[in-house]
């Protein structure tokens, strides 16, 4: 089975996740999408960043009626702080019969010959590349990364650009200081994550 891999902290899981996670899903060669909810870094602690097993909790009730998408704590289990190259290696180990591939975000794109292990990963994997359109937060931390204007690695033939794929200009952190503005956000979230979040009164 082919599998790509979708990483994100999820904090909290939205529409625009979902979209992109189910347009790979339907519309290109992968099988199943998985879902890898990243931990909490114990040495960089976020007082916004909800603990892992209930952000794991919230992926897996966006998703529960999608056999084509699933939600995965793989990194949870994993010695901190993490590489993504790790991941692999152990996914690859404890999964032998699937094949593995990368989701990303042009953003991440740029940034990617920062990555611990970049160029092993890319003679090994194939990356699924959505568009993003950056808010202003994103794009300043994309550029105090050392994004490259020009992306060196569109051409690379380990990249597939899914241009076609909708984008949403919505990010978590919005979502999040919507809440504890009081703001209306149903249409951010699927039903089972706003229920999850007011019930629990996260973000307020």
């Amino acid at each position: 089975m082919k599998v790509g891999l979708y990483f994100g902290t999820f904090n909290p899981i939205h529409v625009g996740h979902l979209v992109i996670a189910n347009y790979m899903a339907e519309y290109t060669d992968l099988d199943q999408v998985w879902l890898v909810v990243t931990p909490q870094n114990p040495l960089k602690k976020k007082s916004s960043l909800l603990a892992d097993y209930h952000r794991l909790a919230l992926v897996q009730a966006a998703i529960q009626d999608n056999n084509k998408l699933r939600a995965s704590d793989v990194e949870f289990k994993l010695t901190q702080p993490n590489y993504t190259s790790t991941t692999l290696a152990h996914l690859k180990e404890k999964y032998p019969q699937h094949t593995f591939s990368m989701i990303m975000g042009e953003d991440n794109l740029r940034t990617l010959h920062k990555w611990y292990n970049h160029e092993h990963l890319m003679e090994n994997y194939t990356f699924y590349v959505y568009p993003r359109v950056l808010t202003i937060q994103e794009e300043e931390e994309v550029v105090e990364m050392g994004s490259l204007s020009e992306n060196q690695f569109m051409k690379h033939p380990s990249i597939i650009m899914c241009e076609e794929a909708p984008v949403m200009k919505v990010s978590a952190s919005f979502i999040r200081q919507a809440i504890k503005d009081g703001k209306d956000v149903r249409y951010l979230l699927t039903e089972p994550v706003h229920k999850y979040l007011d019930e629990m009164n996260f973000y307020k």
